[in-house]
């Protein structure tokens, strides 16, 4: 009895946290690996790819796969590990193969406008992002349109890396962020720039102008719907991306009179900055639960070996 006990809590143990942090949105790639799954909550930072190794290794597994099946789902998929990988000219020439062999696909206009991007072709980039949204509107929760909004600013100049231009909002220049948005509207956009921000925080360190006003931006909306704990993290991130305006500091300051920022400067004096700050309460509150069972666990099996002692 004793052994099949303890084979139980160290299971527990063991599978719990892994399952515990595996949350959010997931993607599985055409060769049923998981790619990479996201932490819960609304605070952009970005996917937890693979590291380089394995990523390789979906190479060599995803081409073995489309050479078995001819499913263009596994190409899509290897081009789309090329772009992690920083491979975008190769990515590019491959997502042109697919789009010769099966036109006007989803994922090959939206991955292509990606790595053209990324190489710095905005007008191309452009040109392939426009067409992803008219071959599926609504991918991305409606949020392409940001997407859009970020590559005209790209291509305009700097001076367009407003929010009114990036996101058609402006939420003020006083302390407080104020909007005519109401609070539905302001949920959507919410979501809509955390999707945006998540994907493109995968790709864009800081520090980023576009990414730097998204994040403030966020913030803004985060804030305004009562969220000034995700207000905080996504002010800080902000400022981890360059955000310069000193307005940061007065809305970093809504949050506690204690924190402040010197934003002109960028030195973090009072703030400890963590690009992964909240899997550590994740982590935290799984071994807490985990650990209490456990303790459970040893009281039920001490009152029942009392018990067996009192009935001899």
């Amino acid at each position: 009895m004793r052994k099949y006990f303890f084979s139980f809590i160290f299971v527990m143990l063991f599978s719990i946290p892994a399952l515990a942090c595996l949350n959010g949105e997931q993607m599985i790639l055409a060769n049923s690996e998981m790619l990479y799954s996201d932490y819960e909550g609304e605070v952009p930072y970005g996917h937890d790819f693979a590291d380089k190794e394995r990523l390789k290794a979906f190479l060599v597994s995803l081409e073995k796969g489309y050479q078995k099946t001819n499913d263009l789902d596994y190409l899509s998929d290897k081009g789309f590990i090329l772009i992690i990988l920083g491979k975008y000219e190769e990515a590019i020439i491959l997502y042109k193969k697919i789009e010769s062999l099966e036109p006007n696909r989803y994922s090959t206009a939206s991955n292509i406008g990606t790595a053209y991007e990324l190489i710095g072709n905005n007008v191309e980039a452009l040109k392939w992002i426009e067409k992803a949204v008219k071959i599926n509107p609504v991918s991305h929760f409606h949020s392409e349109w940001i997407h859009i909004n970020i590559l005209k600013a790209k291509i305009k100049g700097r001076q367009f890396i407003t929010s009114k231009f990036l996101i058609g909002h402006d939420f003020g220049n006083d302390k407080a962020p104020v909007s005519n948005l109401n609070k539905d509207e302001l949920y959507v956009l919410k979501r809509q720039m955390y999707y945006q921000l998540n994907e493109r925080m995968s790709f864009v360190t800081p520090e980023d102008q576009i990414v730097a006003q998204l994040l403030f931006d966020l913030g803004n909306v985060a804030y305004l719907l009562g969220e000034k704990g995700d207000a905080f993290e996504d002010y800080k991130l902000a400022a981890e991306y360059g955000f310069s305006n000193p307005i940061l500091e007065d809305r970093i300051h809504l949050y506690s009179p204690i924190m402040k920022l010197n934003v002109g400067e960028k030195i973090r004096k009072e703030i400890t900055f963590n690009m992964r700050k909240p899997k550590v309460p994740q982590l935290i509150g799984t071994f807490t639960s985990v650990f209490a069972l456990l303790i459970t666990g040893l009281i039920i099996y001490r009152f029942r070996e009392k018990i067996k002692l009192v009935m001899k």
